[in-house]
């Protein structure tokens, strides 16, 4: 079986408290190595009063010191919020700190988003429609203009860079970045700069990705590692690694492609308590799609009691219809058809319940079934 890993986004129950969300993680960190996950990614979000990983780059940290063997990341740095120094020297730092143990992981999140598509790189068509690929759902895509148009997205912004900041490509952020790590990085006037710490750090460099974009052809032209977003954009996910597939290009990293693919999961000793402790679900993805902002995360008891419009639906169903939610038996085989499907050399799976004991528990019950 191929290995599994986890996303974290520390999450903040509805109830609880943030310091409470960080000690959860550190457990969680604990308990996935050694249930035999690969490695433990924590995701950077802002503003959301129901995600306590804000400050990635921090928690790594700590994670890294909670943990002897696992590997520990980013998934991921959203590069339109940082300078490739900056970057560099938090990750050097943390190499340092924990050596050949560090992920990097890179997302375009703040940048610039034209798509640019070399002729040729993007060999599958955007699917449009709901559809089941060889047993694999791939929901209608959801509308993220409606996201766009939010002035919300105006305030992150303005919280975010400084005044009057314009992202470079993200083409040119991954080089900087790739050129400061291994010592190679000169101005375009010819000058020299070292990153101390993070020159020659043992670090992985990864690129995530949520469509067949440009995300996508970096990691391929590059030779680097790909996530595919399957838990974020379910609609896209044959699209991006068959784009990264074919964009591939063989690198001092990978003699061949290596993708991995997130889900969102929820394993319960049966298939009725797993979708019990997955009902807030939608509830929260909601409150991410309709404000921007995860909200804390419900109880099942709160979610029963919450009133559900077709609109409502609409703004979550991909998503939720996604979710892979069971018994072990029954979560394994559809994570099964995800790897069979996308080619996946790895999974990367992040589970959201109220209650901490359950989500301890999913990730060990799904280990266990996986044969981790």
């Amino acid at each position: 079986m191929i290995p599994l890993s986890v996303l974290d986004l520390a999450p903040v129950r509805a109830g609880g408290t943030v310091p409470q969300a960080l000690r959860e993680t550190l457990d969680l960190a604990r308990r996935a190595e050694e249930a035999g996950y690969r490695r433990y990614w924590l995701a950077e979000h802002h503003l959301a009063p129901g995600v306590a990983s804000s400050a990635p780059q921090v928690l790594i940290g700590a994670v890294a010191a909670a943990t002897s063997r696992i590997r520990v990341g980013s998934g991921a740095v959203q590069t339109g919020h940082w300078t490739p120094l900056a970057v560099v020297e938090q990750f050097g730092t943390l190499d340092a700190l924990f050596p050949g143990r560090i992920d990097l992981g890179l997302g375009r999140s703040g940048q610039r988003r034209a798509e640019t598509r070399a002729p040729g790189t993007g060999t599958a068509a955007p699917r449009r429609g709901r559809e089941v690929v060889d047993g694999l759902l791939i929901p209608e895509p959801f509308d993220q203009s409606r996201l766009a148009k939010s002035p919300v997205v105006k305030l992150f912004g303005a919280l975010l860079q400084q005044p009057g900041a314009e992202p470079p490509d993200f083409a040119g952020v991954v080089d900087e970045i790739a050129a400061l790590l291994d010592g190679s990085y000169r101005s375009p006037e010819g000058y020299e700069a070292h990153a101390i710490p993070g020159e020659h750090a043992d670090v992985e460099l990864w690129i995530l990705g949520s469509s067949g974009g440009q995300s996508a052809q970096v990691a391929g032209e590059r030779g680097l590692p790909f996530a595919a977003n399957y838990h974020v954009a379910p609609s896209n996910v044959l699209e991006a690694v068959e784009a990264y597939r074919a964009a591939f290009k063989p690198s001092p990293v990978l003699d061949e492609p290596y993708v991995v693919v997130s889900a969102d999961v929820v394993v319960a000793p049966t298939d009725e308590e797993a979708r019990e402790l997955a009902a807030p679900y939608p509830l929260w993805v909601h409150s991410i799609r309709s404000r921007l902002a995860a909200i804390p995360y419900p109880s099942p008891a709160d979610a029963a009691t919450h009133h559900w419009g077709p609109d409502d639906w609409d703004l979550v169903a991909d998503r939720v219809d996604t979710q892979f939610t069971g018994s072990p038996a029954t979560v394994a085989a559809g994570l099964e058809t995800l790897r069979r499907v996308t080619g996946a050399d790895e999974l990367l799976i992040t589970t959201i319940t109220h209650d901490h004991a359950d989500r301890v528990r999913s990730y060990e019950l799904l280990a266990r079934a996986w044969g981790s």
